[in-house]
Parts: structure tokens; sequence; C-alpha cells
């Protein structure tokens, strides 16, 4: 199993009323919400975190890219992941992901990509998003029928940059560039691994089985809910390339670690509940342009996480909801361990992005439930697949073994004394 210590990053400040006066957390929310002071200290707070993770054993730290939110304040993960990429050495950077059809030209992904990869030793996961219609559509303005066609052009640009060692040019129907010529180019050969997130379109199901790719499921409403939508991927994996291994899927989950499940519940149900009531309070009409989502998909009756309907149960759940449904795997060890291995079976994923940080979680609880979730939980399912797939690393990262770390290029002294700096722990 892989575990990746993922971040949202939200602004834990939202006022009490924020639902009931403000339409959206997405698109046209006021800044007069925001205090950038206070963002100095939020955004080092949270990269503190996913170093802390690092430190811990999780195989990678995770963040991504959304705009014009409170929910998520990353509009460039890329400058998240190249901090990470310095103050790191173990970890692979998961950036799941850039949205690739909003860069103008998209070459600009393979190049930052490329240099992330090259930074960090080859410690880059790749993540493609077709990107939410809130940041897409609504926020960078591409019209909603287009954009997964821009998005086919966009990885097909990125894939030929990296692969092609003399320029060439490239003559598509949104991007025409005279000269294409990726400096630098990534460690990883033939490219960093790609992980393709979503939330249910029958067409990221089938784009990642015709290419090899992860597929990434990114849902809030949980692994028992989750449950049809991953097994529809299955059914379509085993349609268009058949291998059951688990490693081709992912999945993003909610979990909190106490020493008692009623002490899960003291500490951090507030904070939990700050995310379902605020965070995800996103108008309807930012949620689901019409042209967003295809035909295939709306016969299908997928991709409605973020709509009008979900909507109205977020605002009504209660802990015992979150915990019973399985939007949250939260509690003491033992009952975080015992779901966490449901989840993961009932799946057939490989790698579990846990969130650990939710809302307006302070510092001190994100960490012990990260602690215990790492020291007393994760080593107890690294194994679950190991039988069957034990040596199966095509969705993983390869980095360069001679890599150069941060400390690594500091004399004796200086080294020592870096070593403790970097240390989340002792901050």
């Amino acid at each position: 199993m892989k575990f990746t210590w993922f971040n949202l990053m939200p602004w834990p400040h939202l006022p009490d009323d924020f639902r009931e006066k403000h339409r959206s957390v997405w698109v046209d929310i006021s800044s007069d919400l925001y205090d950038p002071l206070e963002g100095n200290r939020v955004y080092n707070e949270y990269l503190d975190q996913l170093e802390y993770a690092d430190s811990l054993g999780f195989d990678g730290i995770g963040v991504n890219e959304h705009h014009q939110n409170a929910y998520g304040l990353m509009p460039s993960p890329n400058i998240m992941a190249a901090s990470l990429a310095r103050r790191t050495s173990r970890a692979a950077i998961c950036v799941i992901g850039n949205s690739i059809a909003l860069y103008n030209p998209p070459i600009r992904v393979a190049e930052e990509f490329a240099m992330l990869d090259v930074i960090s030793g080859g410690r880059l996961v790749a993540g493609f998003p077709v990107g939410s219609p809130m940041d897409t559509n609504h926020c960078y303005g591409q019209i909603p029928a287009l954009t997964r066609d821009k998005y086919y052009e966009a990885h097909d640009l990125i894939m030929r940059a990296w692969a092609e060692n003399e320029p060439f040019a490239f003559d598509g129907k949104y991007n025409q560039l005279r000269y294409v010529n990726c400096w630098p180019k990534p460690i990883q050969k033939p490219h960093p691994p790609i992980y393709v997130p979503g939330g249910g379109s029958i067409e990221t199901w089938d784009w990642c089985a015709e290419h090899d790719y992860n597929y990434s499921y990114l849902s809030f409403g949980g692994y028992i809910a989750g449950k049809a939508m991953m097994d529809g991927y299955w059914e379509r994996v085993a349609a268009i390339a058949p291998d059951e291994s688990p490693y081709r899927g992912a999945f993003a989950q909610i979990i909190c670690v106490a020493d008692t499940d009623a002490e899960a519940e003291e500490l951090y149900a507030e904070h939990i509940l700050y995310f379902y009531n605020r965070c995800l309070h996103v108008a309807p009409e930012f949620s689901d342009p019409p042209g967003y989502r295809t035909v295939k998909t709306i016969r299908a009756g997928k991709l409605d996480q973020l709509r009008a309907e979900s909507q109205k149960v977020f605002a009504n759940l209660t802990w015992g909801d979150l915990v019973d449904n399985g939007f949250v795997i939260a509690g003491s060890v033992d009952t975080v361990r015992e779901r966490c291995e449901e989840m993961i079976k009932s799946l057939h994923v490989g790698h579990v992005f846990g969130l650990f940080h939710m809302g307006n979680m302070p510092d001190w609880k994100t960490r012990r439930s990260t602690k215990l979730f790492a020291e007393q939980v994760m080593p107890a399912l690294r194994d679950i697949w190991s039988k069957d797939w034990k040596d199966d690393d095509r969705w993983w990262i390869h980095p360069y073994d001679e890599r150069v770390r941060a400390e690594d290029s500091l004399p004796g002294g200086e080294r020592d004394a870096h070593a403790h700096r970097i240390t989340p722990e002792v901050r």
C-alpha cells in the first residue's frame, strides 16, 4: 500500500453564518474574508505539516490546484511542490494536479513538472485533472463543452514534449507552436507516473485504462458511497485493459485518529463539520454548467458530488452521519485500522490519499492524528496487496539513487544545523 498525506489548504476563518450569508465558497467569494498576514501563517503551517508527514514515513505528500476559493488556497500547486522538493528528501511529491486544459500553452506544465522532477531527484507524481467546473469554466472562462477536447490536446503536447529530443512544431486545434523544445527533461523515464484525479466521469475511466494511468477518485462522500463508483471503474478496466492491479486505483479519504472513538469525536467533530458545512458550500450554478458533463456521464448518473442534492446532504450532516456512512474514518487506532482495511479491500485500491487536516483544524490536532496513523495504523496496512502484486511499481516514482538532498550540499556542521532547522517537530 502507498499512503500520501494530502493537504487541501483551506481557509480556516470562515464565519459561523457563512452558508447563510454567502452563496458560494468558490468563484465569487468576497476577498474581504481573506487576511494576507494570517495567510502567511496558514501557508507556512500547512507546509510544515506536509514536511512533518515526510518525516513520519508517508510515501507521498500531496497538493492540488484550485482558483478563487476558500476551499483550497493553491492556485499554483507547483509553487508549493517546489518548496517541498527542497525541504523533503523521502516522500513522493504528488501534484494532483495541474489542470492542463487551463494552461496557454500547456508546454508550461511540461516545463514546470520537469523542473520539479529534477529538483526532487525523480520524486514527482504528475497529476493531470480535467479540472472542476468552478475552476475551469467559471474562474478561467473555458467553454464547458470544449474543456475535455482541450485537455486531450494539452496532454498530447506535454507527453510529446517530454519524449522528443529534437525541437518540433505542434499544430493543434487550440495550440500552435513553431518550436517545442522542453528544457529541462524529467529524470523519470519515459515520464513521471501519471495520476488522473476524477469525480466519476465515464470518459476519465476509459482514458486512464487506455493510457495505463492511475485513476484517483477524489470524493468527500466517503468510501462506502465510493464503492459503486470504483466498481464502475474496475468494470471499465476489465473491458479495456484487463489487469486487476490495485495500484491502478487511488482513493481520497478523510481520516481522524485518537486514543478512543469518543475522543475522536471530541477532538475532530467541529473541524470536520466546518469543512462540510462551509468549505463545500458551492453554488449549484457553478458546479454543473451546461456542457461540462458529457451525455455518457449524465446517462450513468455520475459526477454529482458537489451538485445541489449533495449540498443539502452536506449542510445537515452530524458526526454520527459522517462516521456511520464512511464520509470520515475516525476513532481509535483499532477502529481506524479496521475501517481503512475495509475501505482498501472493498474499493480494491493500492493508494490512499489521506486527508488528516480538514477545515479549521488546529496544528496540534492535525499532527496528533497524523502521528498515530503513521506509527500505529499505516504499518499494519502495508502488506494488504503484497501477495499478488508485491513488485508492481508501475504507478509509483523511481527516484535517482544518487540524488542530491537539501542538506547534502552543506559542510558537516552546517548540515547538522540545517537538519535540525528543517525538522517540523522543533518549530
